[in-house]
Order: structure tokens, then C-alpha cells, then sequence
């Protein structure tokens, strides 16, 4: 492989892992649920697995577009001699985007979803970091109800390295981005959940790394467009 497909592929493992792993809500409520309802290792890492590949999914539906765009573009004959060029500038200015777009939502601090325990129950919830207001509303989680959440939450930053190589028409490239991305996602899931499950803590506090997950992922991005149009990537 070469520098571009390298630099694209670890883009778009660390995006899934830093979209996984800083967003409790990808693991802690299977830990809840496990635990309460006294599930086996088996049941909670199949209904782990069924909602990290409905996550995937949608991210994956949000990441075609930007192949279609890409793939729409390519059938432009003077686009052509431009291709090259305007696609790395279109992942640096979208990673650039993103990234102002994460540090704004970190400073306003946007209500986000938390999950809580009432007996043998799990609800969900939205809150933010700094106020401690009891919510009016809960919704009581089911395994479709999860499902759901994560079908409806996917992860943006995936276009763009989508779009670039929608650009490059190589479906080659296309293919190894979707499987990483989906095999970083599913795993990081099913290790947060399985390291809660049994006990074990994570390395780091995720909860305070959520508010900036857009900021980091938009970083990512924002580094890997500045390779390939300033270093030659």
C-alpha cells in the first residue's frame, strides 16, 4: 500500500476507535444491562455486536454519500486534471470544519445522552457535564431501544475519507476504509463492554473525553488532508 492508503486507513481506525471508546454510552449501558438482568458473557456480547454493526451501518449510509459525490465529480471530464488535488483540499477543509464545529460544541457544552440505573432498570436520558438537573424525562432501555440509539447515531467524519476515494473511483480503497472502520468499531465495543462487564476499568475517563470526541476526530482528519496536500501522502 501506499502513503495515501496508509494515511486514509489509520485516519479511519482511529476515528472508530476515538468515536467508540470516548462515548460511554457505547458500552455502558450492555455493562448496566448485563449486569442487572444477569445476562451471559454470550448474550451480552451478541447484543453488543448487533448494535455495533447498526452503528456502522448508519455511519456507513452517511459515508456513501460522500462516495456518490465523489463517484458524481470523477464523471466530469475537466475535473479530471483537478481531481488529485481538490480532494485533499476537500478532506483538509471538511477536517478543519469539523474540528471548529467539535471546539464549538465543547464550549456550549451540549446536552448529550447518559444512561442511569433505577433497581434493575437502565433509562436514558440527555444531560451535560456541568448541570446536576434531575431529567424530566427518561426513556426505560430494551435491547430495541438500544439497537435503535445506535442505528441513529453515526459518525461524520467518515465521509470525507469516503469522499476522497470516491474521487480516486477506487473501490479497492473504499473497501478496505469500510471494513476497518467497521472491524475497529464492533471490537472497541465489544472490549468496553466486556473489560466493564468483568470488573476491569478503562485506561483513561471517557466521560470527559466525550465533550471533545468531535474535536479529535475533526483533528484527525484535519491532519491527514494537511498530508496529503502539503507532504505528498
Amino acid at each position: 500500500m501506499d502513503s495515501t492508503v496508509w494515511a486514509l486507513l489509520i485516519s479511519a481506525i482511529s476515528i472508530a476507535f476515538i468515536h467508540t471508546a470516548s462515548g460511554p454510552d457505547h458500552y455502558l449501558p450492555f455493562i448496566v444491562i448485563s449486569k442487572s438482568k444477569k445476562w451471559s458473557g454470550m448474550k451480552t456480547s451478541l447484543l453488543t455486536i448487533a448494535c455495533g454493526f447498526g452503528h456502522v451501518f448508519s455511519s456507513l449510509i452517511l459515508g456513501f454519500i460522500g462516495v456518490f459525490l465523489g463517484w458524481q465529480l470523477n464523471k466530469i471530464s475537466w475535473f479530471q486534471d483537478l481531481r488529485g488535488n481538490f480532494s485533499g483540499w476537500a478532506l483538509l477543509v471538511f477536517g478543519g470544519a469539523y474540528l471548529i464545529y467539535g471546539l464549538v460544541q465543547a464550549i456550549r457544552n451540549k446536552p448529550h445522552k447518559h444512561f442511569d440505573v433505577m433497581g434493575d432498570d437502565v433509562y436514558v436520558y440527555e444531560h451535560n457535564h456541568t448541570e446536576m438537573v434531575m431529567p424530566k424525562t427518561r426513556v426505560k432501555v430494551t435491547p430495541l431501544v438500544l439497537f435503535m440509539i445506535f442505528v441513529m447515531g453515526p459518525s461524520e467524519p467518515l465521509i470525507p475519507l469516503l469522499f476522497y476515494s470516491g474521487v480516486k473511483h477506487s473501490m479497492s480503497e473504499i473497501m478496505l476504509l469500510v471494513i476497518s472502520f467497521t472491524i475497529t468499531t464492533v471490537l472497541t465495543m465489544l472490549g468496553m463492554v466486556l473489560l466493564g462487564r468483568y470488573g476491569y476499568s478503562t485506561l483513561f475517563n471517557s466521560e470527559k473525553l466525550e465533550r471533545y470526541m468531535g474535536v479529535v476526530s475533526g483533528a484527525v482528519v484535519t491532519i491527514c488532508g494537511i498530508g496529503m496536500v502539503f507532504l505528498g501522502w
